[in-house]
């Protein structure tokens, strides 16, 4: 993952830049492509934060999870604002950072919400975050750890 996103900071809630090659080394991580104005994202991203909040705060060790959101929003103010009501303590890509649209095209976005779990290459380990955690809830991420090739002592 490091390498997706390599030499490119990323924002964490409260907007400070972070290096991610030390945020997201040996980490699954969940690109989530999403927006503040689109119903469906707004209906599952408190569902994320639950999901995301147990895997690292009710764990020990906390879970190798991220999540990095690559916003659909129409400005940054409306990124700002929804990053700050309704997300989990996770990490975004600048809202003007044009490589939202390659990672867009490489990940195959055409509808939001999308939550794309990938390793750390950059390499898919399933494009149905969504759908998993809503069905299956805690357990998909054991699946997931399996997929990435990740050695974990983490049980759920």
């Amino acid at each position: 993952m490091v390498d997706v996103f390599s030499g490119r900071p990323l924002l964490t809630r409260d907007g400070h830049a972070v290096d991610p090659e030390e945020v997201l080394q040996n980490k699954i991580v969940g690109l989530y492509f999403s927006a503040g104005w689109c119903s469906p994202c707004r209906d599952f991203t408190p569902v994320l934060c639950d999901f995301y909040s147990e895997l690292l705060e009710g764990a020990r060790p906390p879970a190798p999870f991220e999540v990095v959101f690559i916003s659909s929003d129409r400005s940054p103010e409306e990124m700002a604002e929804y990053m700050h009501d309704m997300h989990g303590d996770w990490l975004a890509l600048p809202f003007h950072d044009p490589y939202k649209h390659d990672l867009k095209k490489k990940y195959n976005i055409t509808a939001i919400p999308k939550l794309v779990i990938v390793k750390q290459t950059g390499e898919v380990i399933t494009d149905k975050g969504r759908k998993q955690i809503r069905e299956r809830g805690l357990s998909c991420f054991q699946n997931w750890l399996e997929g990435a090739d990740v050695f974990q002592n983490f049980s759920n």
